[in-house]
């Protein structure tokens, strides 16, 4: 009799799909996958739907709307297991840069007729809504860190994912410092490792794609910025992108409003 194999779902919320594209940029590795696991609903890739319950689902996207808001809960209770992919599933998105404003402004300068949108006033993380198992960041997310996360899943085991700053990468990799040899603003020293530090690599500032590393000092990086000259307004944006609404980045900006 042939071994019952675990049934994966791939979600989308409000997001580009980048993350869901990372899984299916794992190429070979698929195949392997393919032989352990069920792929039992992901739309990006096949029009193919097997009904839950699910034993792991991904979750990409943020929470926008109030529909999204009861889909999630809905995808909570078919899965036994719950890992958001991506800084819009994990903290709101570059999409969450609305929550310092007015939805409702913008909804009436964009669209035609504002009474057919239905909107929530803030995007919010999968966590904000339901229990999440595991929260893989990235913008987009790093496909062998995805791998990883499946293989402890049918493993048994806890990810291993690294917990350290871009800076450690950049120093393995011999990389000089932005910051030092230039005077570039560089998010590096709180973001969460993941993408091999790829700007840095370029001789770019990091732009924190991966979110806050773990007990981030971010109020000590800008007293760097500001030492390197840089505005309150400018330091406020740098904490304002692809997860600018991750609570340490969200405050560190609020801290520099004026």
């Amino acid at each position: 009799m042939a071994k019952k194999k675990p049934k994966l779902a791939v979600w989308k919320f409000a997001s580009c799909d980048g993350c869901q594209l990372s899984l299916l940029d794992c190429e070979d590795e698929l195949l392997a996958l393919a032989e352990e696991i069920e792929i039992a609903n992901f739309p990006e890739a096949s029009r193919a739907f097997i009904k839950g319950p699910y034993d792991l689902s991904l979750v990409e996207g943020s929470i926008t709307t109030p529909h999204d808001a009861e889909r999630i809960h809905k995808i909570r209770r078919s899965s036994k297991f719950l890992v958001t992919i991506g800084a819009c599933a994990t903290a709101g998105g570059i999409q969450a840069l609305r929550n310092f404003k007015d939805v409702n402004e913008f909804i009436s300068i964009v669209y035609a007729n504002p009474s057919y949108i239905d909107t929530l006033q803030k995007s919010t993380a999968i966590a904000d809504h339901v229990r999440v198992d595991f929260e893989l960041r990235g913008c987009p997310i790093n496909k062998a860190q995805l791998l990883e996360v499946i293989s402890a899943y049918l493993n048994k085991r806890k990810p291993v994912t690294p917990a350290h700053s871009v800076c450690m990468d950049c120093k393995r990799k011999g990389i000089v410092c932005v910051m030092v040899s230039k005077g570039d603003p560089c998010l590096g020293p709180v973001t969460h490792a993941g993408c091999d530090a790829l700007c840095p690599s370029y001789n770019r500032g990091c732009f924190g794609c991966y979110g806050p590393k773990e007990i981030p000092n971010t109020s000590a990086l800008s007293k760097e910025f500001k030492r390197l000259g840089k505005t309150n307004e400018e330091i406020k944006l740098a904490f304002r992108s692809f997860n600018g609404y991750a609570e340490p980045f969200r405050k560190e900006s609020e801290a520099h409003e004026e």
